[in-house]
């Protein structure tokens, strides 16, 4: 059943075309991802086929209702008005509700209303591992079509049937999930590489007869000396005739080379090795290390006797639930808190969301060279790496977008004096082309990193440790993440225990929320009503535990 149909859509801003594609269906039970660079204009495409956004030109035709999870804003429904209205418990849901808590009712609200056709854009930004994969699981159950933006690899591979790729504009359509995309493309890379070197090797064959022709035809023109006058005229007549045949196979030659097709060569990414050589590297064996580390606030413990260890070299990813502690750890060990040991020699390059190593009024290059250890040439290979490319590196800092000033800042730190990379979230606003491009530099830099982040095939691919900061203590796994996600199967395998999951109550009470604001559709209102009375009623009694 086709739930929507654009032909013929056009929008731009100023004098750049964001999008423009002649037809666009979707059917019931489609998952599509949307992908592309940061700018591309991805948010602009589920706005116009939304129907938030008018098009320039084209339409958009919807034959089913619709539900839109927003990356910044509260979404085509919400449970708030009625949470207030009926049970007076709207403060109880502000009281220590995270940002990802908010977005998880959010993504609730939305899901409940049961649309044939959902729209999610970036819908895990701000969850914590165990938020995305409730929402991954509730996107799986959805039962209608689905369009989503994310940068989350791992979701576009479980949740996405087909992917949508927008660049200059154009749509471009794939069969299958986010890996297989990629292998397509990987796949077209290496056929463009083929047929560009078969154009090359035909062209140089053709070229090397041509010039074999013209010199035979330069060899013919010579009449041998000592030739009588007789003899030369028959030579002359004869040498012609072999011209003149020599030049008609020129002649095919050229024609052949004019109707070559042109294959341009296909840009390669540029490589670099982030070898730390140039780095004084401590000797310690262990960077950093802290031991029977506590920390309260008011009556909240949030470290009790909390012990980690950093081994030089390696690549620790630190991951638990939003509240945990992660960025105060990471502060903690920044600022050289007492209680943690750091070895000499010890040098933290520190990314944080508040990109406040950068500088506005100058260039790319001139932040990346006011810090660089490496000559301008390796700078700009590491730049390109992450789409800065040509006349882009002039460019200056303040007219940036978040999401380039994210990869301007990562990398300076991969390119300055820094032995000890400690990196918060660095994924964040980057798109997925962005974050594999980071992922493969930081797979290539020989120092030490410490990073945090929500992004499970960006752990996976890049750590060697993990270390997971829940109830107050630091657990590791050496084995890095394959190792976690083993043991987090077998632990659910063990029986549930009897407590219900307080993040799960605040799911179902969104659903039932969103529910009970429209009572016309609800047929029974009664027992839902009931229901959101008795979770209520637990949620007051785990706030005021």
């Amino acid at each position: 059943m086709l739930l929507l149909h654009a032909r013929n859509v056009k929008k731009s801003f100023g004098d750049r075309t964001i999008v423009d594609f002649e037809e666009l269906k979707i059917y019931d039970q489609d998952r599509v991802g949307i992908v592309g660079l940061n700018g591309s204009g991805k948010t602009t495409l589920m706005e116009i086929l939304s129907e938030g956004m008018e098009p320039e030109e084209g339409t958009v035709s919807l034959f089913a209702d619709v539900s839109y999870i927003k990356q910044f804003g509260e979404g085509t429904g919400s449970p708030d008005a009625h949470f207030e209205k009926e049970f007076g418990v709207k403060e109880l849901f502000k009281a220590g509700m995270s940002g990802g808590e908010r977005t998880r009712l959010k993504i609730a609200s939305e899901l409940s209303r049961n649309s044939r056709l959902l729209f999610a854009d970036e819908p895990t930004t701000n969850l914590d591992l165990q938020g995305i994969k409730l929402v991954e699981e509730k996107l799986i159950q959805h039962q209608g079509a689905l369009l989503i933006i994310s940068h989350d690899r791992e979701l576009l591979d479980r949740v996405c049937t087909s992917i949508v790729e927008i660049s200059d504009g154009k749509l471009s359509m794939y069969k299958g999930n986010y890996s297989q995309y990629k292998l397509v493309k990987e796949q077209q890379k290496e056929r463009e590489f083929f047929e560009f070197n078969q154009y090359i090797s035909e062209k140089r064959r053709l070229e090397e007869r041509l010039t074999e022709r013209n010199m035979n035809i330069q060899r013919v023109r010579k009449a041998p000396k000592r030739m009588g006058n007789s003899e030369a005229r028959l030579h002359k007549r004869e040498s012609t005739e072999i011209q003149q045949k020599l030049a008609r196979r020129v002649s095919a030659i050229e024609s052949r080379i004019q109707r070559l097709e042109v294959k341009e060569k296909p840009k390669n990414d540029p490589k670099i090795i982030m070898e730390a050589g140039l780095v004084e590297t401590p000797v310690s064996r262990t960077i950093a290390s802290g031991r029977k580390i506590n920390l309260s606030y008011g009556k909240r413990v949030l470290f009790d006797s909390l012990e980690f260890e950093i081994p030089s070299g390696s690549k620790t990813a630190l991951i638990g639930s939003n509240g945990s502690g992660k960025t105060t750890l990471i502060k903690m060990l920044i600022q050289r808190d007492d209680r943690i040991r750091l070895a000499n020699g010890v040098k933290i390059g520190y990314f944080s969301q508040e990109l406040d190593i950068l500088k506005p009024d100058k260039t790319v290059l001139e932040n990346v060279m006011g810090v660089s250890i490496r000559k301008e040439w390796a700078a700009r290979t590491v730049l390109a790496r992450l789409f800065f490319k040509g006349d882009e590196v002039y460019k200056k800092v303040g007219i940036l977008s978040g999401g380039e000033k994210v990869k301007l800042t990562l990398a300076m730190l991969l390119l300055s004096d820094a032995n000890f990379l400690v990196m918060d979230e660095p994924t964040n606003y980057l798109d997925l082309l962005s974050m594999e491009a980071l992922q493969g530099l930081l797979q290539e830099y020989a120092g030490t990193v410490l990073f945090v982040s929500h992004d499970r095939r960006f752990v996976s691919e890049i750590a060697d440790r993990v270390l997971v900061l829940q109830d107050r203590k630091l657990t590791v796994f050496e084995d890095g993440y394959e190792e976690y996600l083993a043991f987090l199967n077998k632990k659910d395998k063990k029986p549930a225990e009897p407590p219900q999951n307080e993040m799960i109550l605040k799911m179902r009470l969104a659903e039932l929320a969103a529910k009970l604001a429209t009572p016309k559709k609800c047929s029974n209102y009664e027992e839902l009503d009931r229901e959101y009375n008795e979770i209520v009623a637990k949620l007051k009694q785990l706030t005021f535990q």
